[in-house]
């Protein structure tokens, strides 16, 4: 992979030889036109790469997902709406009514009004552990039904360093995944899968698109979890949408994307504009120089904070 500030400018391109466009240009299209009846046969049913609406797949956000899971060394991304629906998206793709999420006391108020009066209402127990930097608190909540683990690598608004690793540890013992949300700290400065995070989330709508011009969220699969062994039968097991095969058989390693994408995002319909897709592109240009710029300030004010009488602050 190129240097992060080339990443951040060119990863993910979708090259127009008819145009030589350098930028990814929007296709604001709802939907996209086929050459005959078996062209659209073949596109609806899979058999052939391409287009078919912009609900299941855009080529301008196609472009920022391939852009997002290069900067995070992710396997694959899904581009929605916004950050709580990149969060909502992550975690319906993998449970379901009865199951049981652990995730760290210090949340977004948007993720923890989404978990308590949101997921709680579909029947998914949401338990907070009190102290996140305690594992073995971790591991005594563990339940039969625990589905999925649950973190932001740094809090919003509280500023809580989330121990990765260790919960990481934690989710590859119990056989589960864990997602992180790495919104405040950006792939700039941290990388959730490097320590472990299987799938990371991003509320595009902050430093990502970096101007609060648009809303934007991204879930990002790092290729780390083994769905094949998991306990999600709605990837291993039987589906009728592929004619008894299962997600796994049908997409491999990419079996939990191809179930978020066309399953979850794709029929609940949290989508992203194609506009908005672009000006996120956008704004990811130059996000090396935005948060270089305001580590240097939060350094400074540090620095400060900790030599200015304590009567003066």
């Amino acid at each position: 992979m190129p240097q992060f500030s080339t990443a951040q400018v060119h990863a993910g391109e979708a090259r127009d030889a008819a145009h030589g466009a350098r930028v990814t240009p929007i296709y604001l299209t709802a939907g996209f036109e086929f050459d005959s009846f078996a062209h659209a046969e073949g596109r609806f049913g899979g058999e052939e790469p391409g287009y078919t609406y912009s609900r299941s797949g855009n080529p301008t956000t196609a472009a920022l997902e391939r852009r997002v899971a290069a900067l995070e060394g992710g396997r694959d991304a899904i581009a929605v709406g916004s950050g709580q629906a990149a969060l909502t998206v992550a975690l319906l793709a993998l449970v379901q009514s009865g199951d049981h999420v652990l995730s760290a006391q210090s949340v977004y108020s948007g993720t923890r009004g989404l978990f308590e009066n949101g997921l709680r209402r579909l029947g998914i127990d949401i338990e907070f552990v009190d102290d996140p930097t305690d594992l073995a608190e971790w591991r005594r909540r563990l339940r039969p039904n625990t589905r999925a683990l649950f973190g932001e690598s740094i809090a919003n608004p509280g500023n809580d360093v989330l121990d990765i690793a260790g919960i990481a540890a934690v989710a590859r013992e119990k056989g589960i995944p864990l997602i992180v949300d790495n919104t405040l700290a950006t792939p700039y400065l941290l990388r959730p899968g490097d320590f472990g995070a299987d799938i990371v989330v991003h509320s595009a709508s902050k430093y990502l698109g970096g101007h609060g011009s648009t809303l934007g969220g991204v879930v990002v699969d790092q290729g780390s979890y083994g769905w094949a062994a998991s306990p999600f039968a709605h990837l291993t097991g039987p589906d009728e949408w592929l004619e008894g095969a299962s997600y796994v058989d049908a997409h491999g390693a990419g079996a939990y994307t191809a179930f978020a994408r066309s399953v979850v995002a794709s029929l609940f319909g949290p989508v992203l504009s194609p506009l908005n897709a672009f000006l996120i592109q956008q704004g990811i240009e130059t996000l090396s120089l935005r948060v270089q710029r305001q580590s240097d300030s939060a350094l400074a004010v540090a620095r400060w904070l900790d030599v200015v009488p304590r009567d003066v602050v």
